[in-house]
Parts: structure tokens; C-alpha cells; sequence
């Protein structure tokens, strides 16, 4: 009798043990998931760091620390720079997103050691030695693409006269017109430059499809996204779904930042 009851107690006192352990555990996953608050947006080239206002407010409101990069979209080793010195400034792990040509930038610059995830928002996605240009020639561009030839001092420019409807459709006509108004002077050979060493290869790689995407087709992002098992979300919205779908899109950053720092 004494045997048993000594071999309840033992039972009983593993039981408690377990279930502290395993609330412990629960404490510690629960603040890692929390761990990552920094957030770094780059822009593509044919807008600026503006755009990412109402993203911004909205993961600024959620409690995250929020960094937008001013790409001088003058090469693509140029606008890497800026964003690794907008890293260094970090204090602490980051999620790293990029849209359009922002995406390259980050493939590249999200080697980064505080780049804990990449983000990319209706976004090229090269691998080791393949260029944005690569891909954007893999499907035929849409009708309402208006990304216009480089001019004589190799700066491509997007069509005014398309840009509402080929760049921004779900957002208004005096918004879209801001956005042609700020956008940089980006330098077609950026296009041309090979990825080096792709972050994405190394670390956790999220997608947002704009599904009415007429500046980089859906086709295109479904096909580099799933080469490279990115994890993906498709958004109903243009080329600009982070200006048009700012919390859908933060959804998907606030996703990859309660993940905390993990391997792919």
C-alpha cells in the first residue's frame, strides 16, 4: 500500500514538473514570436519612400518600429547600400520587405545578420546570378504596362499617360498622381545587375501576390515565388497593394515577425 501510494506521488510530482516545463516553454516560444519589432520597407523604381505611408501607420499603431529606405535608384550596389546602413541602425532582429524592384534590392541586402525574414510585396525575386530583367521578360507585359525605354542617360522612366492604370488602378487618379509626381530617377541598369548571393536561400522568404498586377504579372510572381518556396499570400489589388491594401499587407509582415528569428 505504501508502495503505491509512493508511486502516486512520484506520478502526481512528474505530472506538475511536466506541465511547468511545458508552460515555461510556452512563456519563452511566446516571447520569442514576439521578438522581432523592426521593420524595413524598400521602395521599387518608379516610386519613393511616401508610398509606404499608410503601411507605416498601420504597423507603427501595432507597436512596430518602422525604417523606410530612400533608394537613390542609381544601381542596384547603390540602393543595397542604403538599405544595409538602414539595418545597421537597427536594434535588434528585422523583417526586411521590398516591393517591385525592391524585392532585388532585398534579395541582395537581406544578408544582412539582423535581417531575420524577407517580405516580398508584389516583388522581383532573382537567384544567384539572374537578373530583374530576366524574369520580367518571362511573360508578355500587359497592355497597361507603361515602363518606357531608358532616355539617353540610361534613366527609364514610366509612362504618365499609363501610369494610373498600369502602376496604381486601385487607388485614386490625384493619389497616382502624387506617386508619378515622386517617383525617383532609377537607372535601367539595375535591371541588368545579377543577384550575388540570394538572402532568400538562407532565410524565411514570404510573397504577397497583387492578383490585378499589370506592372509585374501574377504569372511572374507565382513562378519565383514557388521556386523558391516562398511561403504565399495573394491579395486582390494593383501593383501598389501596400498603398491600396496596407493592413492585408501588414498582416503578412506582422506573420513573419511572430515567427521570430528561425531558419527556412
Amino acid at each position: 500500500m505504501k508502495t503505491q501510494n509512493l508511486k502516486n506521488k512520484i506520478k502526481t510530482g512528474l505530472l506538475a514538473t511536466t506541465v511547468a516545463i511545458a508552460s515555461v516553454a510556452g512563456t519563452v516560444n511566446e516571447v520569442n514570436a514576439q521578438e522581432v519589432k523592426n521593420v524595413v520597407l524598400v521602395h521599387g523604381a518608379f516610386a519613393d519612400g511616401s508610398g509606404y505611408k499608410a503601411l507605416y501607420k498601420v504597423l507603427t499603431k501595432k507597436g512596430y518600429h518602422v525604417t523606410i529606405v530612400q533608394n537613390p535608384l542609381s544601381s542596384l550596389e547603390d540602393d543595397v547600400k542604403a538599405t544595409q546602413l538602414a539595418l545597421d541602425k537597427q536594434d535588434g532582429p528585422t523583417i526586411l520587405a521590398g516591393h517591385s524592384w525592391g524585392g532585388t534590392v532585398i534579395t541582395e541586402a537581406g544578408n544582412h545578420p539582423k535581417v531575420a525574414a524577407l517580405v516580398y510585396i508584389a516583388a522581383l525575386q532573382p537567384d544567384n546570378g539572374e537578373t530583374s530583367i530576366q524574369w520580367l521578360q518571362t511573360a508578355p507585359p500587359a497592355p497597361e504596362n507603361g515602363v518606357l525605354p531608358p532616355d539617353d542617360k540610361g534613366i527609364a522612366y514610366y509612362d504618365k499617360a499609363k501610369f494610373h492604370q498600369g502602376f496604381a488602378a486601385d487607388i485614386s487618379k490625384e493619389d497616382a498622381d502624387f506617386m508619378f509626381a515622386s517617383q525617383g530617377a532609377f537607372y535601367a541598369k539595375g535591371f541588368t545587375t545579377a543577384i550575388t548571393h540570394a538572402a532568400w536561400r538562407d532565410k524565411p522568404a514570404y510573397g504577397v501576390i497583387a492578383t490585378e498586377d499589370k506592372s509585374i504579372v501574377p504569372e511572374i510572381q507565382h513562378a519565383m515565388y514557388k521556386r523558391s518556396n516562398t511561403k504565399i499570400t495573394e491579395v486582390k489589388g494593383s501593383h501598389v497593394i501596400f498603398l491600396s491594401q496596407p493592413e492585408k499587407v501588414a498582416s503578412v509582415i506582422i506573420e513573419a515577425a511572430k515567427k521570430g528569428v528561425q531558419k527556412k
